[in-house]
């Protein structure tokens, strides 16, 4: 067993399991980036390994459809060409995407239901167990390999009144438990949470109340926009109470659309209406469902809380329910946003808003209680979750030997004699920009740093081929570090010290353009740090006639 991402971090899900010739891989998540990677778009795996053994692969198994778990796919799969598995709602997810890179001719998809069982190559045999989590259509993973049996939980929580569908298939994890288990590899993300998760119906009960409380208002929910039965049960409110329904935000837009096309939506008839409609009805006739409850800048609530949105300008007395908590390393972004909407008076809803789909405390002893694996191994979490994971399954009586906490690129083998950590394989992370994958470094990122803390210094001047004497410049030009026009005189005098260092390269001999490059970086980084205390990028460029 291999995990190429979701150890010490939270998203970025990939694990490979490998057997003989035959690989396979659960999972293909992407996570965001942090503060500190400036202009990066999307952080995934590293599949140096992968690459290096695509031959090997025999399919990719999807648990469920969010972005951590599916997100990197139309990425890995430019790399890896090999069938991908999920469940109906999972496969439509990552079709979405896959129309989008333009790679659904290229890309097999197999829709697998929950309870069903494939082979995968000679070594594999994978049992997809009904689960629930906080999209529909996720599973468990029970995967047979001749060392014995794993069991792959994925995200999941324990729902005993779930809005759609059943609750978490215990009694067959019970059976499996029975049979023997090898190892629990089981979501540690929520571990420091006591007790048991409340059902996602609860939260239905509160936005009925909300309803109730504000009829003659407009309300506007804002959750994750895979979170289908929280807008269904938005959906189911509104039309409770004859209000209108709009969906705003792309992501929100095209799953609502698929969740609907495929039936995991019960959506009354002319509830629906498009956000160029808002306009036409009252307040208490109408509520929107949006994105941005992680503070996302590009998001539908976001643009709301900073005006920038083009359908809906907020006012004072809007009710805003943010049905969400925020994620790790949100908490700044999320607050940014609340306080703008504060400032517009509008009323904020988050009491009793949110359901995690994570199991807390007591759900997890539960699945430890069933399965009793021979080993355990905490996935999906930061270092402390899994450190507490760890802690909680010494705690049920499993030995303190037979835990394992991995870090991202460990190779982990096991077998009834014994687990243990054999070695690494190549792992990080791979920043996307744009379109460019991979073409951002540790450099580029240094470089973006020092760009936004300290601006740029361009130097340009023109010297002739054969004297190097100076034609024209130099001219020094700030992007930024200064406002040009109120300082003119540093301006001016670092100009002045660029023609000294040019005039010295001269009475040297100096005549390669790096070493009259480096003279004049030396020098201008010498003077602006004495004159004003900053390091900005000096950047020279020579032009020869």
């Amino acid at each position: 067993m291999i995990s190429l991402g979701g150890l010490g971090e939270i998203g970025k899900n990939m694990t490979v399991f490998e057997y003989g010739e035959d690989m396979i891989i659960v999972d293909c998540g992407l996570s965001f980036p942090t503060d500190d990677m400036l202009g990066i778009d999307l952080v995934i795996p590293d599949i140096t390994y992968l690459t290096q053994n695509k031959d090997r692969i025999r399919g990719i198994v999807l648990t469920h459809g969010h972005e951590d778990h599916i997100g990197a796919l139309p990425y890995i799969l430019k790399e890896l060409n090999v069938p991908v598995y999920g469940t109906q709602l999972t496969i439509a997810l990552v079709e979405n995407k896959l129309i989008e890179h333009k790679m659904m001719n290229t890309t097999t998809r197999i829709v697998v239901k929950q309870g069903d069982t494939i082979k995968l190559g000679s070594s594999f045999k994978i049992e997809f167990i009904r689960s629930n989590h906080s999209i529909a259509d996720a599973v468990m993973l029970g995967i047979w390999t001749p060392v014995g049996t794993l069991i792959h939980t994925g995200d999941f929580k324990v729902d005993y009144t779930p809005i759609r569908g059943s609750v978490l298939d215990l009694h067959r994890l019970a059976e499996l438990g029975k049979q023997g288990v090898l190892a629990l590899l089981a979501d540690s993300t929520n571990v420091g949470k006591l007790g048991h998760n409340p059902s996602e119906r609860k939260v239905g009960e509160t936005i009925d109340k909300v309803f109730n409380q504000y009829k003659d208002r407009r309300i506007m929910v804002a959750t994750f926009a895979s979170n289908i039965d929280r807008v269904q049960q938005v959906i189911t409110a509104a039309h409770k109470h004859n209000r209108k329904v709009a969906v705003l935000g792309r992501s929100m837009v095209n799953i609502v659309r698929t969740a609907n096309e495929l039936g995991y939506l019960d959506i009354p008839e002319k509830t629906l209406i498009e956000s160029n409609q808002i306009n036409r009805y009252k307040d208490e006739e109408l509520v929107t469902i949006m994105t941005g409850s992680q503070g996302e800048p590009m998001a539908a609530l976001s643009r709301m809380a900073f005006s920038e949105h083009k359908q809906i300008d907020l006012k004072p007395g809007d009710v805003i329910v943010l049905s969400s908590t925020p994620i790790p390393g949100n908490e700044k972004t999320v607050s940014k946003v609340v306080n703008e909407l504060a400032k517009k008076g509008t009323i904020i809803v988050r009491e009793d808003t949110h359901v995690s789909g994570h199991a807390t405390q007591e759900e997890l002893k539960l699945i430890h209680a069933l399965v009793r694996p021979k080993y355990f191994i905490p996935v999906h979490g930061e270092y402390r979750h899994l450190q507490q994971h760890t802690e909680l399954a010494v705690e049920l009586g499993m030995e303190k030997e037979n835990t394992m906490i991995l870090s991202i690129g460990d190779v982990l083998e096991m077998n009834a004699e014994g687990c243990k950590v054999v070695g690494r394989v190549p792992s990080g992370q791979v920043l996307v920009d744009g379109l460019g994958v991979g073409d951002v470094g540790n450099v580029v990122l240094r470089d973006r740093k020092l760009l936004s803390q300290d601006g740029l210094i361009m130097v340009v001047m023109t010297l002739e081929r054969d004297s190097k004497a100076v034609v024209s410049g130099p001219d020094v030009i700030s992007r930024g570090f200064v406002y040009v026009r109120e300082a003119e005189p540093l301006m001016n005098e670092a100009k002045r010290v660029v023609q000294r260092s040019l005039d010295h390269c001269q009475d040297q001999g100096i005549v390669s353009w790096s070493e009259i490059k480096s003279v004049v970086k030396d020098d201008l980084r010498t003077f602006i740090w004495q004159k004003t205390r900053r390091n900005p990028i000096i950047l020279p460029i020579i032009m020869e006639i």
